[in-house]
């Protein structure tokens, strides 16, 4: 892992910005006779290797994180399917990191290697989880074993250890979806925790149904029934778990449509109960003003983990491919699909009285970003002594580096009133990214992702937005967090947004109004 940054701008800029798009980062370096700090040009910045926080391997990505506390060690130990650019005939093994905090990883490397041969069930792993068994003195991984040139496509595996390090296979054993009439090719991402029975329950996704087995050992395991998911989308990665006195089922909803694909939740006050949601799904979204869903499109195949105190979550930030950062910035895919994998994103659950979930910032990440920075108006209309007036009345400020903590506070003048935060934003950009704080309705708003400037196309409708309450007093509490392209923006303890914009290191940023007036106060940034 790279060392951290901390630097500001002198000594970083060298290419002159008359040309500045065509600039590489190599030759961007001390120009004594330059004052770089006080340019405001836009700049084709690219990605720094390693990472500050939000964590991606030194080659290749993390998908489907598979989080775990571990009491024994006092860490949190997170799985992951390890993704290549050129993954091989035998694909995706089980990495995995260990963090304390969310905050600062450490690679711990393979720790379930696929099959050896395109002839075994395990050939290529699913997504999976762990759990530590007391009777025992065992951990356990319960694992998708996917091949598609065998009659079960996907298969639950397992794998032991006593000490989280040495993993044994238990090829002798695995759970076949067609031998309790499920099907053969969808029958993956087994969720273990123990119920209100007491009982160890093991949750699986096959086609259009989720399939439920129970055990009291680990080792044996008995199909109780099943539960339908949500309508005719297929939903992955569960997790189940209870906070208080509720019960939570957090799931990723695959679909076609593009607004329906991202993480989200149940939650009922028994185990039960909180499967029976699922029977009707739409009466019992979770009254929390965005129907359960967590986070944006830019943040998928979630699950949490509790060291008893806190609860935290876990989700992949997908990378996107273009021809430069403008493409890339726009681009999610075909048929509005992001790219698969990326990097590790981490929030922390915040449960409200009456039991509805938002995410909230890892408390670790404040005071890991601890150096405050300069911070210069460079440029700006409409704004005089903090306050934004009138359509298209901006504040630009100085040039972030690699991994950045901007907060601020923003108070609208009434329940209309609309805004947003721009990045890779200079004084010459005819294309740069916005963050729209927007107004759906009088009590209620969304954050839309939009490419702004003269040759901007607006709303980008692939990559969608996320609504949440407008607060009663029209203030909201800012805090942006950016390591490299990944972004994540909190707003008071109700929304979550996590966004892939390239290019916001070495660049300008911008706080915007866009009619009617807007009071801007407390902005920092600072770094590690």
């Amino acid at each position: 892992m790279k060392k951290m940054i901390n630097i500001l701008y002198a000594g970083m800029l060298c290419c002159g910005f008359a040309a500045a798009t065509s600039c590489s980062d190599d030759n961007f370096g001390p120009d004594p006779d330059k004052d770089w700090i006080g340019t405001t040009n836009f700049f084709d910045s690219s990605e720094e290797a390693g990472f500050q926080t939000y964590y991606t391997p030194a080659i290749g990505r993390c998908g489907d994180p598979m989080p775990f506390y571990d009491q024994k060690a006092g860490d949190f130990k997170v799985l992951y399917l390890q993704e290549y650019d050129n993954n091989g005939a035998c694909y995706h093994p089980f990495w995995a990191v260990s963090t304390r905090d969310g905050a600062s990883y450490q690679s711990l490397g393979e720790i379930i290697p696929t099959g050896t041969s395109t002839a075994q069930q395990d050939a290529s792993l699913g997504t999976g989880c762990a759990v530590y068994n007391d009777q025992d003195g065992l951990y356990y991984i319960y694992y998708t074993g996917y091949n598609v040139l065998l009659p079960n496509r996907e298969v639950v595996m397992r794998a032991t250890s006593p000490d989280f390090k040495t993993w044994t296979k238990d090829n002798q054993w695995c759970l076949k979806g067609v031998d309790y009439g499920y099907s053969a090719t969808d029958f993956r991402d087994p969720q273990v925790f123990r119920a209100d029975d007491g009982m160890w329950h093991m949750v699986i996704s096959s086609n259009l149904r989720f399939a439920e087995f129970k055990s009291n050992d680990l080792k044996t395991w008995e199909h109780v029934g099943q539960f339908p998911m949500v309508w005719d989308r297929m939903c992955e990665c569960p997790d189940i778990f209870q906070m208080g006195q509720y019960w939570y089922f957090v799931y990723s909803e695959g679909y076609r449509a593009a607004w329906s694909r991202k993480v989200k939740y149940m939650m009922a006050t028994s185990y039960e109960a909180l499967k029976a949601c699922f029977n009707d799904p739409g009466a019992n979204w979770p009254k929390d003003g965005h129907e359960g869903v967590l986070d944006s499109r830019a943040f998928y195949a979630a699950k949490t983990a509790s060291n008893g105190t806190d609860r935290y979550i876990w989700g992949w930030c997908p990378y996107r491919v273009g021809a430069t950062i403008h493409d890339k910035n726009i681009n999610v895919g075909a048929d509005s699909e992001p790219a698969w994998s990326g990097a590790l994103v981490c929030h922390k659950l915040i449960q409200h009285p009456d039991g509805t979930l938002s995410l909230g910032e890892v408390p670790a990440m404040a005071a890991k970003y601890d150096k405050v920075q300069s911070l210069n108006v460079m440029k700006s209309e409409g704004y005089a002594n903090g306050t934004l007036s009138g359509d298209g009345a901006y504040v630009l400020y100085n040039r972030l580096g690699t991994a950045n903590h901007l907060s601020f506070t923003v108070t609208t003048s009434n329940n209309w009133d609309r805004f947003g935060i721009s990045f890779v934003r200079g004084s010459d950009s005819k294309k740069y990214y916005t963050l729209v704080v927007n107004p759906e309705n009088e009590d209620t708003r969304k954050v839309n992702f939009e490419q702004e400037g003269e040759e901007g196309i607006g709303f980008v409708a692939g990559i969608d937005g996320y609504p949440f309450k407008r607060p009663s007093d029209n203030i909201y509490h800012i805090n942006i967090y950016t390591d490299n392209s990944v972004l994540v923006l909190y707003i008071n303890d109700v929304c979550a947004y996590t966004q892939r914009i390239y290019g916001i290191q070495k660049n300008c940023w911008s706080i915007n109004n866009y009619g009617g007036s807007i009071t801007v106060s407390d902005v920092r940034v600072s770094q590690q």
